[in-house]
């Protein structure tokens, strides 16, 4: 009695379980768009930090092995480190710089 009684439930379950989930809504599409967005621009940014310690490092130690009197071979060169500026969602376009509001007269 018991097996019968697990199998149905087993089976009861099995159907839930394969039941297709309605597609997204536009507004879903849309809020897991952007956080895509922001997922990507935020290892733009990881990238450029690591860029510009890296730069860091190798200035200073080519500084202290001048001071040492070491010579060191010429490093290689590197393409710049590219700013990806602040983040601007897919719809937005950037804040021009609004001009100052003027002050009222009383």
């Amino acid at each position: 009695m018991r097996k019968l009684l697990l199998a149905l439930i087993t089976t009861s379950f099995a159907g839930v379980a394969l039941a297709k989930l309605p597609p997204p809504s536009d507004e879903a599409k849309a809020k897991a768009a952007e956080a895509a967005a922001k997922a990507a621009h935020g290892g733009k940014v990881a990238s450029y930090q690591l860029c510009r310690s890296m730069e860091k490092v190798a200035a200073r130690y080519m500084a202290e092995a001048a001071m040492a009197g070491k010579t060191v071979n010429k490093p290689t060169e590197t393409p710049a480190c590219a700013d990806p500026g602040p983040f601007v969602p897919a719809g937005a376009t950037p804040a021009a710089a609004a001009p100052a509001p003027a002050a009222k007269k009383s």
